[in-house]
């Protein structure tokens, strides 16, 4: 009778100490997971904050060696320049010879035209740029070259070009004003009155006449023997002037052009 109550009962003891098992292996997980410490968010905080403050640091220092690359780099180039500009030395120009061109004047002169050609008489007003001097010039179509009067001509070389160094005379006195100039080239003259013929050299001259300017080629003979300083040829007549032959003095320069040394 015992007995079976003792084997009816075992059952009932089983699933208790079961159940005491397994509340026992729970209390023992239970205590295990609160027994692990947690982390100290303050610390993690503070780390975080310390970490920032270092990237800003360096991020400031940064754009200071930046800032010190890019004035060493402005300094470097500025010496360097300075350093050529001090060991270049500059090109030293010759000097050139001073050029009196046609003055620019309210009074240009007068010089009547007929399609677009100067008309001009057989003897006219000439004006010379260089040296400024006012000669009176023979209009002549039978020459093919203009002449000038010119005294104590010299060829010389310069810069391995030919050139010449001539005097010509200020009209109404004994003066003579000396003139260079490159030597265009060189032509052989004929004259009628002359069995042999004569080599001159020819060069470029600024000149007026009237209002009319221009540059042309004129070659250089002693014309002390003869009436007119200057001889305007075909050279200067072609295409830009046409002959009144029963006129003189048909163009005029401007007033205040010096002639002779005085003013007109």
């Amino acid at each position: 009778m015992d007995y079976k109550r003792s084997r009816a009962g075992f059952p009932f003891l089983s699933v208790i100490a079961a159940a005491g098992l397994s509340l026992a292996l729970a209390g023992c997980s239970s205590d295990r997971y609160f027994m692990v410490p947690k982390k100290d968010l303050t610390e993690l905080n503070s780390s975080v904050q310390s970490q920032r403050a270092t990237l800003v640091t360096m991020e400031g220092n940064a754009a200071v060696r930046h800032e010190q690359l890019l004035q060493r780099e402005e300094l470097s180039t500025q010496s360097i320049l300075e350093a050529i500009e001090n060991k270049v030395e500059k090109p030293v120009c010759p000097p050139v010879q001073p050029q009196r061109a046609c003055p620019t004047l309210e009074d240009t002169g007068r010089a009547d035209r007929l399609k677009g050609k100067v008309i001009v008489g057989e003897v006219e007003k000439f004006y010379l740029a260089d040296p400024g001097l006012v000669y009176t010039a023979r209009i002549d179509s039978g020459a093919e070259t203009s002449s000038l009067d010119a005294r104590n001509i010299t060829r010389f070389e310069r810069d391995g070009s030919n050139w010449v160094r001539f005097d010509v005379p200020v009209p109404g006195t004994d003066e003579l004003v000396t003139m260079e100039k490159e030597i265009s080239r060189r032509v052989r003259i004929i004259q009628a009155s002359a069995e042999d013929s004569e080599r001159r050299v020819v060069v470029e001259l600024q000149f007026a006449i009237g209002d009319h300017k221009q540059v042309a080629e004129f070659t250089l003979a002693d014309r002390s023997n003869l009436t007119y300083e200057v001889l305007i040829g075909r050279n200067v007549l072609r295409d830009v002037m046409l002959i009144d032959v029963g006129k003189e003095f048909a163009t005029e320069l401007p007033k205040n052009l010096k002639r002779n040394g005085d003013d007109v």
